[in-house]
């Protein structure tokens, strides 16, 4: 069974929905038999590659919530991240453009260490305060997982892995996917948000057991995810 997961590594509920996903997949016999294929997604692709925000910055220059607001949000997110295990630095958290670590994990992708890749990048962005925007730290977290540096320098700093990174966007595109986290099961059912662990759960439990019409779902709603405009609760 495979899963497709479009996710943007500046977008929280995305870690917290890798998380309750992770957790939940744990719990099923048919764990071994799931594929997981990570998409890309950018949620905000006018960003400057040479330049970083801080989260509450963004937030008040490019959404134009206040500060108070922003804060407010963040605590919010932070609790749920404590739920699933994370522990969230927004302090630290450099927004920056994403394209270049799309890139990077297109490359881990060829290696079969695109779910290692989709971590690490993040807890770089996210715990560690790294700019995922820089090649060096890109480059790094390659080596990091046994990717041949010089191999990882090209795949972030040259075109050859736009095409694919762009072709994810454009089937989220083409499917109405409008924010994330979004994961498609087996080519069939679709669940949005980061959901529950329970959620997650009898949603492979029923895509295992049969699937109905494309798309459809399973989550009952849309869970808190991240669009062009913001990130919601």
């Amino acid at each position: 069974m495979k899963i497709e997961i479009w996710s943007d590594i500046m977008c929280p509920f995305c870690y917290i929905g890798k998380n309750n996903f992770e957790q939940a997949l744990e719990k099923l016999p048919f764990k071994d038999e799931v594929e997981v294929e990570w998409k890309s997604f950018q949620l905000d692709p006018t960003l400057d590659y040479d330049k970083t925000q801080n989260t509450i910055q963004y937030f008040r220059e490019k959404k134009g919530v206040q500060e108070a607001q922003a804060t407010q949000m963040l605590a919010q997110v932070t609790q749920m991240g404590k739920g699933a295990g994370i522990d969230f630095n927004f302090e630290k958290a450099l927004i920056t453009n994403t394209f270049s670590a799309h890139r990077l994990l297109h490359l881990a992708k060829k290696y079969h260490k695109s779910n290692e890749m989709e971590e690490a990048l993040f807890i770089a962005h996210f715990i560690e305060g790294k700019n995922v925007g820089d090649s060096e730290v890109l480059i790094s977290l390659a080596e990091n997982l046994g990717i041949d540096k010089e191999e990882a320098r090209e795949a972030v700093t040259s075109d050859q892995l736009d095409y694919e990174v762009n072709q994810d966007i454009m089937e989220a595109r083409n499917n109405g996917v409008s924010g994330v986290p979004f994961f498609v099961l087996n080519g069939k059912y679709a669940v949005s948000g980061a959901q529950p662990v329970e959620v997650f759960e009898n949603a492979l439990q029923q895509t295992y057991k049969e699937t109905v019409s494309p798309f459809k779902n399973l989550s009952g709603g849309n869970g808190a995810s991240c669009d062009a405009d913001g990130c919601n609760i």
